[in-house]
């Protein structure tokens, strides 16, 4: 369980701090993930501040701060890494995906203007789209409408991408109109704060998880502002019900747990822990003890924004 003051990342420059959360398709190789985040940490001006990995989901989530300039530099050496090792063609894991490096979210830190980071969000798509990588801006960054959603975005996956691209409404932002052959493409933008929080359930059966994320996930008329999937994770000999809190505070993060486990009761199943992924805002754990959640929360996890806006959705 976390405990002490949330982490407040220094910046040496007076537009303050910008913050990166890269999710990586790569979540079983740890020569592979010890190589990414040395990318990134390697980077002058960066503070790398939270790793993490899943191997059902096979996925990597990264995260990083400094300032504008610095936080694009190090995305283009992650982006490297990855781009050279991971190859989608062979890659399989429960979480949606269309790209090796599969989403790119910028996140204001206190003291960075908006204007400064949508420009770092366009540099590091150009940057990708000089390696023949499709890009999509989404949220804040997107050029249409229909495209600020990420799930809209990424709907049919990595596989079905190549049809996706040959359609002329989704012709990407920057890039060639075709899929890089093993890295598909990448979604880019700058995004508020937002929490991933997942429950375990001690069943191999994904059912109750998915009914579960049916029935809370605003899509379905759940709870507002709220994104859950269910999901099997054969490795650990549980199900999970994957959410993202878009606006944690209309919809808190105690309201959709319990919501969660009246769920699980229903269906004759016991939550099995619960776990938050990358930074969570300070601000939406207060008041909160991590362990009526029956969850880990490391000190590193816990995020000061302070000053940004909290509005928008993953």
């Amino acid at each position: 369980m976390a405990s002490g003051t949330p982490l407040r990342p220094e910046s040496r420059h007076s537009r303050g701090w910008l913050l990166c959360e890269p999710n990586v398709s790569e979540g079983r190789d740890e020569t592979r993930m010890a190589r990414f985040a040395e990318a990134v940490a390697a980077t002058a001006g960066v503070q790398l501040i939270h790793r993490s990995a899943d191997a059902d989901h096979h996925r990597m989530v990264l995260a990083y701060v400094g300032d504008p300039e610095a936080v694009v530099e190090s995305t283009a050496a992650l982006a490297a890494e990855v781009y050279e090792a991971v190859d989608l063609r062979r890659h399989r894991g429960v979480h949606p995906r269309l790209g090796a490096l599969d989403v790119v979210p910028f996140v204001r830190g206190p003291g960075c203007p908006e204007a400064e980071a949508l420009a770092a969000a366009r540099s590091f798509g150009e940057r990708a789209a000089a390696r023949g990588i499709p890009v999509f801006f989404y949220e804040r960054s997107a050029t249409a409408r229909e495209r600020a959603s990420l799930p809209r975005i990424r709907a049919g996956q990595f596989e079905g991408l190549a049809d996706k691209l040959a359609r002329p409404e989704w012709r990407p932002d920057l890039g060639p109109p075709a899929p890089h052959p093993t890295a598909g493409a990448v979604v880019v933008g700058v995004r508020a704060p937002l929490v991933r929080f997942n429950v375990n359930l001690a069943t191999r059966d994904p059912g109750p998880a998915r009914r579960i994320a049916a029935a809370i996930r605003a899509s379905g008329g759940g709870l507002p502002h709220v994104r859950a999937l269910g999901i099997s994770l054969e490795r650990r000999g549980l199900t999970q019900v994957s959410v993202n809190l878009t606006r944690y505070a209309v919809t808190p993060i105690p309201t959709v747990y319990d919501r969660i486990v009246e769920g699980a009761r229903a269906e004759g199943v016991a939550p099995a822990g619960s776990e938050f992924i990358g930074p969570v805002p300070a601000e939406a754990l207060r008041g909160l003890d991590p362990r009526r959640l029956d969850a880990d929360l490391a000190r590193d996890q816990i995020l000061e924004f302070s000053s940004t806006e909290t509005g928008a959705s993953e």
